[in-house]
């Protein structure tokens, strides 16, 4: 029982700093559903920005939006068709999905057409620090631009770590990720296309 006090107050000690850095505007290097991500406040440009510019990135290459809940997701684009609702529901995996206008977030994040992806966390450490930020975060891989993607903590470039203000603590240790997401784009006419499985 103290051992799973002493990690649960672990687990949230590693929250409380890190949605203190995000409130302050700061870019943070956190575990997701996926692989482990470069993270700032999806709605904050000025962050966005030195997200983009840390990984050495254009920024006609958008990054992802992670939220904690569909509701979120609706906060976060234009519109969700139906099936992308029927989409959410049966997804057992990670999947991106590309809605064609994003609203609640920096313009930044978005697409020249104005897309926007957005996926919904349901690893326990990303969700409990959106749903404790309230607003969604950026997720992008903690590489720098055209470099391999990390599979686990210890593959990150130094660069990376170095280049966050806040470093999460939690899950550093576990085995490298299978995979990155699948990602979907879905038109406002319910038809939709698979862009990487």
């Amino acid at each position: 029982m103290m051992k799973d006090n002493a990690i649960n107050a672990a687990f949230k000690a590693d929250i409380d700093a890190a949605v203190q850095t995000l409130k302050r505007g700061g870019l943070i290097l956190y575990p997701t559903d996926t692989v482990w991500g470069i993270g700032c406040d999806a709605t904050n440009d000025e962050a966005v920005r030195r997200v983009y510019e840390l990984k050495e990135r254009s920024d006609s290459k958008a990054c992802i939006v992670l939220t904690d809940s569909v509701a979120m997701v609706e906060r976060t684009v234009s519109a969700i068709p139906e099936v992308g609702y029927q989409l959410l529901d049966v997804a057992v995996e990670p999947l991106t999905i590309v809605y064609d206008r994003g609203t609640g977030v920096s313009p930044l994040l978005c697409a020249a057409d104005g897309s926007v992806g957005v996926r919904v966390t349901d690893e326990p450490f990303s969700k409990a620090l959106v749903r404790a930020f309230k607003r969604p975060l950026v997720s992008t891989s903690a590489n720098i631009a055209g470099q391999p993607t990390p599979m686990c903590f210890n593959d990150i470039d130094p660069v990376i770590v170095d280049g966050v203000d806040y470093v999460c603590l939690s899950r550093r240790d576990e085995a490298p990720a299978k995979k990155a997401s699948t990602v979907m784009r879905l038109c406002a006419d319910g038809s939709f296309k698979l862009l990487r499985k």
